[in-house]
């Protein structure tokens, strides 16, 4: 949440006030940004059985891009954007596999 609201959303926390406020600045003017929480089975995610909550490096990278994959395939019109992609903690891992 902390993310959403500080660094990519379109509102930011005003810790004087406590309350969320315009964030003139967000990313969102300038670009289009895909979340996908990963591995299966963290945070929101969810997945249809046990075989889904047991992955490895490869698998995970293998998962990320085929929802990458669909999501282009839904969102033809993206194809020509430029695509970076960004993780945190241990998406270290999961990111270069990504791109590889």
């Amino acid at each position: 949440m902390l993310g959403l609201f500080q660094e990519n959303g379109p509102y930011i926390i005003d810790n004087t006030e406590g309350d969320c406020r315009y964030n003139p600045y967000g990313w969102h003017h300038t670009a289009n940004m895909l979340y996908i929480e990963a591995p299966a089975g963290v945070g929101y995610s969810i997945g249809s059985g046990a075989e889904d909550q047991s992955q490895n490096d490869m698998s995970q990278s293998e998962d990320l891009f085929a929802a990458v994959e669909k999501f282009f395939t839904l969102y033809p019109e993206r194809v020509t954007n430029d695509l970076f992609l960004s993780g945190e903690s241990y998406a270290g891992i999961y990111i270069p596999y990504l791109a590889w």
